[in-house]
């Protein structure tokens, strides 16, 4: 069965690489016109990577610069693609930072700069979406539900952290949002759910898995024995956007390999 996004707008925060390049090339591939947002001026260069590989194979997008953790930028970044391409249809809250420290030495800079990107990034970005979905309605020549919004989380909204507390805190609280925005907008027809990936191979945490030691390690925690490719969120990300997914929302879906099944505990623990 086809999955087709066609003529529906998707923005996609943080998809100048990893994670966010992965669900922009498969919803451009859906037929949907992709927004591929990047943080700062120095990742020109990667979105535009990004979206020449997503027109060369037939796909329509822009590259937009956002940081997210600027009201001032995610509504003119809003504003923007409304004024281009007529409303929005569809939110990918990907962008996410690491800023890894012992608990005893995180500075607030490194707490407050990672809940500014991850946490309150989403808020933001799913507050402009959803008067966006409302102001406009439902198009049915698009889809049956109002506007779809889907926030990139991780399997640790539910496995502790230790060294990252600021990461595993971030997205703890993005279920709880996401579960809240699903229960208050759910009459009007807006779904809300959570992708939480698992180990993906990406630049984020290239020491896990850039070294055939690193790699083995990581592997002993995948029941399914392979690292995580983006395309695998991508692949996701389509089908949690198109109306084949009508009836999930408040879902938060675990991408994993069986991370979350705890493989050290396979032998008795």
């Amino acid at each position: 069965m086809e999955i087709s996004l066609k003529n529906q707008i998707a923005i996609i925060t943080g998809s100048s690489s990893g994670i966010g390049a992965g669900i922009a090339k498969s919803m451009a591939e859906a037929g949907a016109t992709v927004v591929v947002n990047y943080p700062f001026a120095g990742a020109l260069d990667q979105a535009n990577l990004v979206l020449k590989e997503i027109t060369d194979a037939g796909g329509k997008g822009i590259v937009c610069q956002c940081d997210v953790s600027k009201e001032e930028e995610v509504i003119k970044m809003f504003q923007d693609v409304v004024s281009q391409f007529g409303t929005v249809d569809i939110l990918v809250n990907n962008a996410g930072i690491q800023k890894d420290a012992k608990f005893t030495e995180m500075t607030i800079d490194q707490w407050n700069a990672v809940i500014g990107v991850n946490l309150t990034g989403q808020f933001l970005c799913a507050r402009e979406a959803i008067k966006e979905f409302l102001r406009r309605g439902i198009d049915p020549s698009k889809s049956v539900a109002c506007g779809k919004i889907i926030h990139i989380s991780s399997v640790h909204e539910i496995i502790p952290w230790a060294g990252h507390a600021n990461y595993a805190s971030s997205k703890g609280a993005i279920r709880m949002m996401m579960q809240t925005l699903a229960q208050e907008y759910g009459a009007d027809k807006i779904r809300v759910n959570s992708i939480c990936p698992g180990a993906i191979q990406t630049p984020i945490n290239t020491n896990a898995w850039n070294t055939p030691e690193a790699l083995n390690s990581l592997l002993t925690l995948i029941p399914y024995n392979r690292i995580g490719q983006p395309q695998d969120i991508g692949n996701l990300a389509v089908f949690l956007a198109s109306d084949l997914s009508d009836y999930i929302t408040g879902a938060s879906i675990f991408i994993d390999g069986g991370m979350t099944t705890f493989e050290s505990f396979s032998t008795g623990g």
